[in-house]
């Protein structure tokens, strides 16, 4: 048998660590060549690493959220022969009987009684024990189901029970099915309470850990709270043109993706930052510079498995409103799934950020430093409104801006809002050349 020393490489120019965000193996794990053994993070990019080699885990570097300096031993694998791939593989003489040295009047053993020796292999190993029977409270919970199944509810009765904790089985009614007003006799009948074995049990208390891009969102927000002093605004605007010409486009879009809102309001901002190039900024707090910037590199905050990023349109303000649909399609699936390049998720001048129909009414988003102003975009609503003296139905929106207040002045953030009002509520304005 040999030590395979398998050494953190090279992963990125200038990068002198990286942090341990999960492993896939633990000790006295078997792994296969190139089977994945651990995520490593720097900055905001997250690298797989795989073993070069097969065999046994016999050491690892660390626990998630350790730091491991580029060159020194990640983990160590007991492998079957001596292996160069990369690593550093030792000689364990107390593993290796062909290099052991025999024993005074011992005997090396022969073909059959090597065969005979016990061997290492995924076929050897013991069959998986069968399933432990189902505990009584599943199947107290399983045969209420079965019996509930029979009982006559629409599904809007069936979940409001479910959410009350309320056993179907065990409510009255005078008609060929349960209705709410059944339900609301039920829990008049029981004084406002009902059965416990309808309750869902308590969950255990959870400890996470914070490491990982979890780890450095959490720094980098209370970075922006502590040196920024923000402050918000927000305005209502009148998308109802807008949502009439996105859904036009839409139906001739031919092979192009599908368009939200986003690269309308995208666009707005790239024809309205001119000017005011205060919003389009980066403040270096350290250096006291504050940089207006020519081009506009929209970082746009996605959601991701492993958190919040924000991958980067560069200079926005020369593509379509299609090019810029595909362009957010490309990057926010190269950030969920760990693909963006570092150069895609840096740079940016100023961040939208949206979270669709789970938008909220208003919403105060933190600046992405070191830019000086973020766009939070609100869901759509149905409003009833006054129109040239008449009541209308229209669809009503709001976009939250939070500002640097160091360097962008109320005035300035109430104009480029104002400024951006002449573009949304005008789609042929915001489409024209």
């Amino acid at each position: 048998m040999a030590r395979y020393e398998f050494k953190l490489p090279d992963i990125g120019e200038g990068i002198a660590e990286a942090e341990i965000v999960a492993w896939h193996v633990k000790v006295g794990d078997t792994v296969a060549e190139d089977q994945q053994i651990a995520d490593m993070m720097t900055d905001k990019a997250t690298v797989e690493m795989e073993s070069p080699v097969a065999g046994k885990v016999i050491e690892l570097a660390g626990e998630v959220g350790d730091q491991v300096p580029i060159g020194s031993v990640l983990a160590v694998i007991e492998t079957e022969q001596r292996s160069d791939a990369g690593g550093i593989a030792s000689s364990d003489a107390s593993e290796s009987p062909e290099e052991r040295p025999l024993a005074d009047g011992a005997e090396a053993p022969t073909e059959a009684q090597e065969e005979a020796l016990p061997t290492m292999q995924v076929e050897d190993a013991p069959a998986k024990a069968p399933p432990a029977p189902q505990p009584r409270v599943e199947a107290e919970v399983a045969q209420r189901e079965a019996g509930q199944a029979h009982v006559l509810a629409s599904p809007a009765v069936r979940a409001r029970a479910r959410d009350l904790g309320i056993d179907l089985a065990q409510v009255r009614t005078t008609s060929d099915r349960i209705r709410h007003s059944d339900l609301d006799a039920y829990l008049l009948y029981n004084g406002g309470s009902v059965s416990s074995r309808g309750t869902a049990a308590a969950r255990a208390d959870e400890t996470v850990k914070v490491v990982g891009l979890r780890r450095k969102i959490a720094e980098n927000m209370q970075e922006a709270k502590r040196r920024i002093p923000h402050f918000t605004l927000v305005e209502e605007y009148d998308v109802t043109a807008l949502e009439e010409t996105r859904a036009m486009m839409n139906r001739d879009r031919g092979s192009n993706p599908k368009l939200t809102l986003l690269p309308f309001l995208i666009t707005a901002m790239a024809r309205a930052l001119p000017e005011w190039p205060m919003l389009n900024a980066t403040y270096d707090d350290d250096a006291n510079v504050i940089t207006r910037h020519g081009g506009l590199h929209m970082g746009v905050a996605t959601q991701t498995p492993n958190g919040l990023m924000v991958p980067v349109i560069r200079d926005a303000q020369s593509l379509s409103v299609w090019q810029l649909a595909s362009e957010i399609l490309r990057l926010a699936e190269a950030a969920r799934s760990g693909k963006a390049a570092r150069e895609e998720l840096t740079g940016s001048t100023i961040t939208i950020s949206s979270l669709g129909p789970m938008g909220g009414i208003t919403s105060t988003p933190v600046i992405n430093r070191p830019e000086v102003a973020i766009v939070a975009v609100n869901k759509v609503e149905d409003k009833v409104v006054v129109v040239d003296d008449d009541i209308e139905v229209r669809k009503r929106m709001n976009l939250s801006l939070s500002c640097d207040h160091r360097v962008v002045d109320g005035w300035d953030a109430a104009s480029f809002m104002q400024a951006l009002k002449g573009y949304i509520e005008n789609p042929l304005r915001l489409l024209s050349a």
